[in-house]
Order: C-alpha cells, then sequence, then structure tokens
C-alpha cells in the first residue's frame, strides 16, 4: 500500500453512500417523487387526515425513530477524515503493513470527544477528552481508542461501571451535567487511591484544552507489537500535537461555554475549512519483552505511564486531518470503535482494564446501532471486502451470492477459506499462560502515589496553582465534609503542602486526618506506599508540563482585531498581512456589525461586535491604530464593551497589542505594570513591536502574570 490508492478507495467507498440534494425532485424512500410536501391527506379541506397517506406516514415514522442511544461515554464528539504517513518503518518490531514502509499512507477518521457530558453538553468542561483514531488498513481496520490523558482513573474494568455511575449527574435530580464536581464523584476518589494520579492529570490544565487540535493523544494502555519472526516488544502510542500542548484558563473556560458551547467543535471544523490542517507526530515507546520487569512500577497497570525520561518517545510518523465530515450523524455518530479491531502485528496487553474493554465496545455498539450488521455502515466498512459466513441481522446491507453461509463446506468450494500466517492471517501471540482461577490484583499495582507525586512535581508554578485552585473548586461543591476529609487525606500520600493548602480552603482540620478505613488494600505490602511522613521526593518530568511544549508556531491562532471608524488602515492592512502569512486567522471586532470606514475611506467588514463575542474567543488581540477610532471605542456606547474586553484578556494572560494613538484606552482599562516592561503588553513605540506580538501570541500566555498580580485566571 503506497501512497493515496487506499485513501481514493475509502473515500470513492464513502462517495458510494453519499447524496448530493442539488437540483433533485423530492421523493418518498422508495424513490417515488412527491407532489405535495406540505399538505396531508384529508378528506376534504377541513376534513380528518386519512390513514392511507403512506407518505406521510412514512415521513413521521422515520422521523420518530432518527434518533439513536448516545453513548454512555464519550457523547459529546467531533470528527474529521484525514491521513496517517509513515516517516519511519517499524517492520523491525511489528509485521503491521500499514507501519512497515517509509512513506506508506493510510486514511483514518479520528473523533475528539469528552467523557462525562452528554451528547448536548459543553466542549469546555473539564474532562479527560477521547482520541480514538480508525485506521483503513489494506489488512482491516484497526482502532485505537486512547485519550489526551495517557493514565486512567482505575485500574480493572470491574470498576468501570462504578466510576462513570459516580462521575454522572446524580441519580436522584440528574445534577450536575457534564462536572466532576459534586458528591458522588469524589466519595468513589475518596475511597480509591488508585485514581489519584489521574486526579492530578483531570485537575491539571490538561483537562480544559484550548483546542482538539492543541492536545496529546495517548493510547493508554500498554500494547504488544510483534514481528515476523514472532519477537515481541511492549509499546506505549503516543501522538504530539505540533501546535504544541496548550489549555484555557478555568475562569475563561467557563465563560467560553457561555459565549459558544461549540469551541472545540467549530474550531476542528474551521481549522480544516481554512486549510490549517491538524498534524500529529506520532511515537512509540518500545520495551524489548525480557524488560517488561525492570521498571518501579507495572507495565500492566493503566494508572501508570512510562517516564519519557527513561524510554524516549521514539517519532516515526504523521497524523494529518484534511477533510470534515459530510454529515456528522452519518460519520462522526455512526462511527463505532473498538480496541479490539486489531491487524496482524499488534496484540493485547494483560492489562485488566484493556481486557474488559475488548468485550464492552462490541456490547455498546449492539446497543447504540441496533444491529450487528454496525461494520457495514459506510463510515465503518473496511477498504476490503468482507467475506465470512455471517448473514442476516437488522439492516443487512452486502448481498453475498451462493447457497454456502458455513465452514467447512464443499458445495462452495470451501470458500471462503481460512488464511495462512503466510497470506497475513492474523494469529494471537503464543503465551504460556498458568495461574490459578483467581480474584485478586498483583502487589505490582499497589503503589499509588509515585507518579501522582511525579505529575505534581513535574508541573511549573502557573500550572500547579491551577491544578491546586482546581481541587478547591471541584472540593468546595462537595457538600458531605467527610469526603472532602478523605480526599484531602489521599492528597497528603502526594504532597504535603498541596494536602494542607487544600484543606484550609475547604473546611479541613489536617490535624485530625486519618487515612480512610478501605483505601489501602489489605493485602498491599506497606514497604511499596509512600506516606505522608516520608522525605518528599523531587523526581521530575520535563515531558509532563505545559511549559515544555512547543511555542514557535501561530499557526491557525485566532487574533481579534478590535476597531471602529476612523481605524488606520495601513497599519490594520500591514499586521493582519504578517500575522496571516504565519497562519494566523484575524477577524475583526467593533461596536456593531456595521460596516467600519477606517481613515482612508477603506471599509472594513467586522466579523463580530463587542456585545456578540468576548475576549475568551480569541488568542490574542490586537487595538488597532487610529485616534479617531480610539476615541469611538471609548464613546459611551462602546467603552464597556472595549474596556472589558482589554481587563478580561489581560487577567487570562493574553498577548495585547496597542496599536498608535489608544493611550488613552491603555490609560482607561486596568492592564500592564505600571513601573515596567508587561511581557504581555506590546506597545506600538517599540520598533519591533509586530514581532514581539508574532512572539507573545508563539508563546500562548504569559501565566507568570497571575502570581506576580496574585489574581488567578
Amino acid at each position: 500500500m503506497k501512497k493515496t490508492e487506499h485513501s481514493d478507495d475509502k473515500l470513492e467507498q464513502l462517495k458510494e453512500h453519499t447524496t448530493d440534494n442539488s437540483g433533485q425532485l423530492l421523493t418518498t424512500n422508495q424513490g417515488l417523487k412527491i407532489n405535495n410536501n406540505q399538505d396531508s391527506l384529508k378528506s376534504g379541506e377541513r376534513g380528518p387526515s386519512l390513514l392511507e397517506d403512506f407518505i406521510l406516514r412514512e415521513k413521521i415514522t422515520h422521523f420518530d425513530h432518527e434518533r439513536i442511544p448516545e453513548r454512555i461515554v464519550h457523547a459529546r464528539g467531533s470528527g474529521a477524515h484525514g491521513i496517517f504517513k509513515v516517516n519511519k518503518s517499524l517492520a523491525k518490531y511489528t509485521k503491521a503493513k500499514f507501519l512497515a514502509q517509509e512513506g506508506t499512507e493510510t486514511p483514518v477518521f479520528v473523533r475528539f470527544s469528552t467523557v462525562a457530558g452528554s451528547a448536548g453538553s459543553t466542549d469546555l468542561a473539564r474532562d479527560v477528552r477521547g482520541f480514538a483514531i480508525k485506521f483503513y488498513t489494506e489488512e482491516g481496520n484497526y482502532d485505537l481508542v486512547g485519550n489526551n490523558i495517557p493514565v486512567f482513573f482505575i485500574q480493572d474494568a470491574m470498576k468501570f461501571p462504578d466510576l462513570v455511575h459516580a462521575v454522572k449527574p446524580e441519580p436522584d435530580n440528574q445534577i450536575p451535567q457534564a462536572a466532576s464536581a459534586h458528591d458522588t464523584f469524589w466519595d468513589f476518589i475518596s475511597l480509591m487511591p488508585e485514581s489519584m494520579h489521574m486526579i492530578m492529570w483531570a485537575m491539571s490544565d490538561r483537562a480544559i484544552p484550548r483546542s482538539y487540535r492543541m492536545m496529546e493523544g495517548f493510547g493508554v494502555h500498554t500494547f504488544k507489537f510483534v514481528n515476523d519472526a514472532g519477537k515481541v516488544h511492549f509499546v506505549k502510542f503516543h501522538f504530539k500535537p505540533k501546535l504544541g500542548v496548550h489549555s484555557v484558563a478555568w475562569d475563561e473556560a467557563t465563560k467560553i461555554s457561555g459565549k459558544d458551547p461549540d469551541f472545540h467543535r467549530r474550531d476542528l471544523w474551521e481549522a480544516i475549512e481554512n486549510g490549517a490542517f491538524p498534524e500529529w507526530d506520532f511515537g512509540v515507546q518500545i520495551i524489548p519483552e525480557e524488560d517488561e520487569h525492570k521498571f518501579d512500577f507495572d507495565l500492566l497497570d493503566p494508572t501508570k505511564l512510562i517516564p519519557e525520561e527513561e524510554v524516549p518517545v521514539e517519532l516515526v510518523g504523521t497524523l494529518t486531518l484534511n477533510r470534515n465530515p459530510d454529515n456528522f450523524f452519518a460519520e462522526t455518530e455512526q462511527i463505532a470503535f473498538h480496541p479490539g479491531h486489531l491487524v496482524p502485528g499488534i496484540d493485547f496487553s494483560n492489562d485488566p482494564l484493556l481486557q474488559g474493554r475488548l468485550f464492552s465496545y462490541t456490547d455498546t455498539q449492539l446497543s447504540r446501532l441496533g444491529s450487528p450488521n454496525f461494520h457495514e455502515i459506510p463510515i465503518n466498512r473496511s477498504i476490503n471486502t468482507v467475506h465470512n459466513n455471517q448473514r442476516d441481522g437488522h439492516m443487512r446491507q452486502q448481498i453475498v451470492k451462493g447457497k454456502v453461509s458455513y465452514e467447512p463446506n464443499s458445495i462452495g468450494g470451501g470458500c471462503p477459506f481460512q488464511a495462512m500466517m503466510k497470506d497475513g492471517g492474523f494469529t494471537s501471540q503464543e503465551e504460556r499462560i498458568d495461574g490459578k482461577k483467581i480474584r485478586s490484583r498483583s502487589e505490582s499495582f499497589v503503589d499509588h502515589y509515585s507518579q501522582a507525586k511525579l505529575f505534581y512535581n513535574s508541573q511549573s508554578a502557573p500550572e500547579k496553582k491551577h491544578l491546586q485552585n482546581a481541587l478547591i473548586f471541584e472540593l468546595s461543591k462537595v457538600t458531605i465534609p467527610p469526603i472532602r476529609e478523605r480526599v484531602v487525606g489521599q492528597l497528603a500520600f502526594i504532597d504535603k503542602d498541596l494536602a494542607a493548602l487544600v484543606a484550609k480552603k475547604v473546611g479541613v482540620d489536617v490535624t485530625k486526618l486519618k487515612q480512610p478505613n478501605g483505601s489501602i488494600p489489605a493485602d498491599a505490602n506497606p514497604k511499596t506506599l509512600q506516606s505522608p511522613e516520608k522525605e518528599p521526593s523531587t523526581k521530575s518530568s520535563d515531558a509532563l508540563s505545559m511549559q515544555n511544549t512547543v511555542k514557535a508556531s501561530i499557526k491557525s491562532r485566532v487574533i481579534g482585531f478590535i476597531m471602529e471608524n476612523g481605524v488606520n488602515a495601513a497599519d490594520v492592512n500591514a499586521l493582519k498581512s504578517k500575522l496571516e502569512s504565519k497562519g494566523a486567522v484575524v477577524q475583526f471586532i467593533a461596536g456593531s456589525l456595521s460596516h467600519v470606514t477606517a481613515d482612508d475611506g477603506t471599509i472594513f467588514t467586522p466579523k463580530h461586535s463587542l456585545t456578540s463575542t468576548a475576549s475568551v474567543c480569541f488568542d490574542a488581540l490586537y487595538i488597532c491604530s487610529g485616534k479617531k477610532s480610539s476615541d469611538n471605542l471609548l464613546d459611551e456606547e462602546n467603552k464597556p464593551g472595549t474596556i472589558l474586553f482589554v481587563n478580561e484578556a489581560y487577567k487570562h494572560c493574553k498577548a495585547i497589542y496597542f496599536g498608535n494613538e489608544t493611550e488613552e484606552i491603555v490609560k482607561a482599562s486596568n492592564v500592564g505594570k505600571k513601573n515596567h516592561e508587561d511581557p504581555a503588553i506590546i506597545n506600538s513605540e517599540n520598533k519591533k513591536s509586530d514581532e514581539a506580538f508574532i512572539t507573545a501570541i508563539a508563546n500562548h500566555r504569559v501565566w507568570e502574570l497571575e502570581t506576580e498580580r496574585n489574581n488567578p485566571a
């Protein structure tokens, strides 16, 4: 498989099932042309409707059944088509053909999602984000069903229903939606110390990404690569965004949810429509099978990651999303992922959470999509023709010739045949398994705090502050004091100062804290547990902090140009050209949506008004040059909106560029350091002000300002 051959196959396959209604006549589902789609069939103009109106009945019946059950988790999602390209062969480690040859391209569909909320919830909830990829390979579909966080809350699938029940709206009143800040979630967490590593991630800025395009993807579990010789390596999968890993502020997220709850969905759609195709580097951490036990944690434990300092991530491919769906429901909603959709050369580990998922995904698709034939929906179809003896069922589409639907057979010449290994037939890794039938957990899964501590230690000062504030906010919503006490007790195992700070803010007396009953397994080895009394660990990992992410691009960043009549057209056009040449998106904002007349008569058309949008929807602001424009922005009608825009952007540590003759706006707002230079404020007096603005945008935020002004964003 090279280049676009199979990409074209998948596109043609989808086109076969794509209808363009342009210029067409209206028909029933049976193809009958409809003469009147306005009125039902009646007995007289004012008489009763007739049962024989088959057109009405068909239309209403379809409408009554056009909604399917939403996903229990990951209901709120967005997706796109794309290409995965191999930049470095992995044939040494795996016989998977789509990874074997440099330059190979494989069509994909990627779905991003939140976990806890319903399909109608906000994109900006504090939550884990799903990062699921369907690879349409020549050997069949391969699904990598991951998240934007490399670990998970629980170690065994037995606890998955409990976790989801706990985080979902409480069953007595169905409150709150898409939020973990409530009693049942934290009650569960307070009694499940294995969740504490994931809690550190979920309370960090990773849980409120700036964009789907600016978050990492992880396979979460440890999988296996198997090569042609049968040699096995353990592998962890990574997707690193080329735009860097960036977040929004929590206060900003809550406001975006009010201004534009579809913020992430719109951002992904518009970026692809504008040609700013999202890209990720695909990387692997590869561990020889014989090194499985060399770490101080268990590779099969999904609450653990492999620090990149111990096993570097080798970048071997590129994922690019380059086409939006033609129909959200048919593609994004009906796509069915399953971690058990494998190709030869990739296999499972004995991770007990992964093992449970192998059952759950097929089961839930049967419920959602109503049929064992969900694989025949166009978005789920393999680029290969399917040949097997499975038949019938709801909504069967494939028409198979002949009278044979069993194997072995002689009537059909024995077809379809079993595939030999040399033909690419899938075989599971031969692995010796010898053990007692037991409901238990390995002692190697017991340490629940070391990596939680590692993550917390690795955060920059602003990131730590955000994490602390998130814990305080969430626990402040917990109404039952013993739950707050138990959570603070768990935090003490991670960091004493963190626990003390949170305790003070949520009304917990740390001097009376005791570790809750049952929070440490009865069969745990106390030598492997870290207690709060031990000397605190200072071990950290640079890869775990967003401070160390890519900060060299402004591609697809949205910059708001605030202007009014009299704006300096030359300055606007010059800066706009510079920003757009580097891939940024410029949008004009004015007091209203009426045309803005510049100083030279140029007409600018605003995309937004000061009241129809907010600073939280932009990455940076330019207060356009021009004395008259500045005066108009400060008139009685526009001043409140103008000052709110500027002050709020500054509160959220964004770059603000003040053009020529805008000093009065600076004075009227509450921004900038009074006695020395402020890295978030760019003034036109600086000869290299344009370049300084571009650099500030690329840096994403000046989070350090929060600490300096003691005013968290």
